[in-house]
């Protein structure tokens, strides 16, 4: 797949399980190493080459909105994709993909998901119509995993199964099937992809925080911190 320039951040989250912390303002904006968990994500993939980003919002969108403003301070154009009611994080990719211009791959990444992911080498192993994905060792909180790998193909059948890490290369066509405003996962996406045998995955040792929870919040916090 070719080189990308364009993503979607999802951060459109209640964040509850971060609890009073989210009570007042969205996920995307908890501080981490002093600084929203969102400006992290942003920076690294301008870094990557990424200049056009749309991100989801619901929970406090306003907030985010006035926060993020054009991305001209990030050195990218940034729109919000206002969702009225939660379209889920397929439902949230879809629409927001209409706000970004231009075609084909795109970078889908959870604004919670602190890692140094290979989003390039994602990139060039993404097949056309389809996706690759992160994939990490699970987690205590999710011993049981998502996918298997089996060489870079991504198979639903099999041992040693991975988690996925909210971090993903699509191709923008693999939307295009699903209604306008359609509540969907971006796990039902991915398992589609499987069945045509359209994703590949790369397993990811690197670090990486899911900061969804208040333990691996402070977590990445001191690792990001130095």
């Amino acid at each position: 797949m070719e080189r990308m320039d364009r993503a979607v951040i999802l951060a459109a989250g209640m964040g509850t399980r971060l609890k009073w912390m989210t009570s007042h303002r969205p996920k995307a904006l908890v501080r981490v190493a002093g600084k929203p968990a969102i400006a992290h994500v942003i920076r690294r993939l301008v870094a990557l080459g990424v200049r056009e980003i749309a991100v989801n919002a619901f929970h406090h969108a306003n907030q985010l909105a006035d926060y993020l403003g054009d991305g001209a301070k990030f050195g990218c154009h940034i729109c919000i994709s206002y969702e009225e009611t939660l379209l889920d994080s397929g439902g949230g990719v879809k629409k927001a993909l209409s706000m970004l211009p231009g075609r084909g791959p795109v970078v889908v990444h959870n604004c919670d998901v602190l890692a140094d992911i290979d989003i390039s080498s994602l990139a060039l192993m993404a097949p056309e119509s389809g996706c690759s994905i992160a994939l990490v060792e699970n987690p205590q909180h999710h011993l049981n995993g998502d996918f298997i790998l089996h060489g870079d193909d991504v198979s639903m059948s099999g041992y040693d199964r991975f988690t996925f890490a909210g971090v993903s290369v699509w191709d923008e066509s693999v939307f295009e099937h699903y209604d306008s405003d359609e509540i969907f996962s971006l796990a039902r996406s991915i398992r589609e992809m499987i069945a045509r045998g359209a994703c590949k995955g790369l397993a990811h040792h690197g670090f990486w925080f899911d900061i969804g929870r208040p333990c691996d919040l402070m977590k990445a916090s001191r690792l990001l911190s130095h």
